[in-house]
């Protein structure tokens, strides 16, 4: 199987793993312009993205903007400005695009996700 269906099936079992296991925050979920996209009950949504060209590239996006103006994102976009940190091209954008810090590990990732 190709890279888009190996993408295509990671985004199938990630949308069933949300809609199952949070069911009392999730409203719904679908995959939509190429990414899983998680509706919240608070009305925000995080999208998940798979690079089908790039080898491992990834983004993990909760947008809150309407909300408290915040976003958090999850990605490993190598912007040269992040070099200095040492989990790059990993990175965790915190509150807006300009605050970036260190990407958290997964078992963080999904401590925050389950307090949610």
């Amino acid at each position: 199987m190709g890279e888009r269906g190996n993408v295509d099936e990671i985004l199938e079992r990630l949308r069933e793993f949300a809609a199952n296991l949070y069911p009392e925050v999730v409203v719904d979920v679908e995959i939509v312009y190429g990414k899983l996209r998680i509706y919240l009950i608070d009305e925000s949504f995080i999208d998940v993205w798979i690079s089908r060209r790039l080898p491992n590239r990834y983004a993990i996006h909760w947008k809150r903007r309407h909300i408290d103006g915040t976003i958090y994102r999850w990605d490993n976009t190598p912007h040269e400005i992040n070099r200095h940190i040492p989990t790059f091209p990993h990175h965790f954008h915190e509150g807006n695009d300009r605050v970036v810090n260190l990407s958290i590990t997964l078992k963080v990732l999904k401590t925050r996700l389950r307090r949610l």
